[in-house]
Order: C-alpha cells, then sequence, then structure tokens
C-alpha cells in the first residue's frame, strides 16, 4: 500500500509524541517511505550519555533494514525549528540512495523539500566488497 504525503505527515506528527527527549525536549518524528510504498517511522530516544541518543531517522532506516528492505523514495522529518536530518543520519541515509527529505513543523507545515544530495552533496562513499 503506498501512502500519500498527507499520511506520511500525519503518521510522522504521531510517533514524535513517542519520542523520550527529556534531556534536550526536542522531540523528533520520522516516516519513511520504501520504494513500494511501506512505511517504517521512527522518533528519537535520548540518554542521559548523549552519545548513546537515537537519532529518529536512524530508527526508522534500522526498522526497514530489519524488515529487509533497502530502497527508499522519502522521508518525512517533524521537528521544531525546520529541523533537518543531522550529518549522520544524512550519511546513513545516503547509503540507500538520494531520497526525497520533507522537513514539517509540528503543526504539520512544509518548511523545506529537499533531495538528500543537496543536504549531503559530498557524502563519504566505501566501495562494497
Amino acid at each position: 500500500m503506498a501512502f500519500d504525503q498527507n499520511q506520511l505527515l500525519d503518521a510522522a506528527r504521531k510517533v514524535r509524541a513517542n519520542a523520550h527527549a527529556r534531556y534536550s525536549g526536542f522531540y523528533v518524528g520520522v516516516a519513511l517511505q520504501d520504494d513500494r510504498g511501506r512505511l517504517y517511522v521512527g522518533c528519537n530516544v535520548e540518554n542521559s550519555s548523549f552519545g548513546l541518543t537515537l537519532c529518529a531517522e536512524r530508527f526508522a532506516l534500522g526498522a526497514a533494514i530489519a524488515a529487509g528492505h533497502r530502497e527508499f523514495e522519502r522521508i518525512v522529518v517533524v521537528a521544531e525549528s525546520k529541523a533537518s536530518p543531522c550529518g549522520a543520519c544524512r550519511q546513513m541515509l545516503a547509503e540507500f540512495g538520494d531520497l526525497e527529505v520533507l522537513m514539517v513543523d509540528p503543526a504539520g507545515t512544509i518548511t523545506h523539500t529537499r533531495r538528500l544530495a543537496e543536504l549531503l552533496p559530498e557524502q563519504f562513499k566505501l566501495r562494497p566488497r
């Protein structure tokens, strides 16, 4: 089943409410759509040792990979301050192609739409063996 843009926005906004962001108060929810229209969601999960924090984008990507999927069309990121994926998330997502990135505020307004290659123009590439 393919999801339309409004359904992706709604899914990302809903999962954002589940984020564990008690240290920063910065709640993030994402909806990742694969090339067959399947949907994976993620929210950020903070830890008092900030280096152990799991970003929402990597949470959703991990769920998709665990389900056996590797081709993605777009990701919706819902957060305050017109937030886009962090550098680490950009690099992780870039491993799987140049997907569309929609950045959305908590009210559901799309503030920016970019291709991942625009957000990470010179990604690190290591050739698979």
